[in-house]
């Protein structure tokens, strides 16, 4: 007579050991059998872990999320130290790259509470320095919305270039003049179209615009 068979589940691992992570200052290496989570230290006792705990599902998948946020803050913090961020930009890049939104939308927390992700300072730093560069109030507005920059930051941003009238039609002359000089052989008015169409594209355009390009097409006559 055939004896049943029984099944005997293997046992949970257990925690073997937590350290400080040496290359990622904040974190710590939990150690379980041969699994290992890189996890923010500040996670460690929310996630209840110790040496000796079983790892039961519920711990495993809190140690899972908790490893996945680190990733992702980790990979914020190499973006941010190569340039500065809007706060929604720099998530759909965490995401590009794999992040799971949950974590990114942890990192993205932790980045702000550091100070390192600030939406406003952002827009002012962006408009001062493309402005200078020749960008109209429409193009640095239109560039700041695109990267997710809340509307009241980019007026903000935007309120002293908007109101320095002269500056902007100072600004608009200057770019009219250089590439008129690249369009020294068109006709008059196709001259004006392609002026008033590079100035659009820069951002600059209704009185500001057409008065710039008046002002060049009259020297040139």
């Amino acid at each position: 007579m055939l004896q049943p068979t029984t099944t005997t589940n293997s046992p949970s691992p257990v925690i073997t050991a937590l350290a400080p992570d040496p290359r990622r200052p904040g974190a710590v290496r939990i150690s379980a059998r041969d699994v290992t989570w890189t996890i923010a230290a500040a996670d460690v006792a929310a996630c209840g872990a110790r040496v000796g705990l079983a790892v039961d599902d519920a711990l495993r998948e809190a140690l899972e999320r908790a490893a996945d946020a680190e990733a992702a803050f980790r990979t914020a913090l190499r973006a941010i130290e190569q340039r500065s961020h809007a706060r929604t930009d720099l998530g759909r890049k965490l995401v590009k790259k794999g992040h799971a939104r949950s974590a990114v939308e942890v990192a993205l927390e932790r980045c702000t509470a550091l100070g390192l992700l600030d939406d406003a300072a952002y827009a002012r730093h962006f408009v001062e320095t493309r402005a200078a560069r020749g960008r109209g109030p429409a193009r640095l507005r239109r560039d700041l919305y695109a990267m997710g920059v809340a509307g009241t930051h980019v007026d903000a941003a935007l309120a002293h270039v908007q109101t320095d009238g002269e500056h902007a039609g100072e600004q608009a002359l200057a770019l009219a003049a250089r590439r008129a000089g690249q369009l020294g052989g068109v006709p008059r008015e196709a001259r004006k179209r392609r002026l008033l169409a590079f100035l659009a594209r820069r951002g600059y355009s209704g009185e500001a615009a057409r008065a710039a390009v008046q002002k060049v097409l009259r020297a040139a006559a």
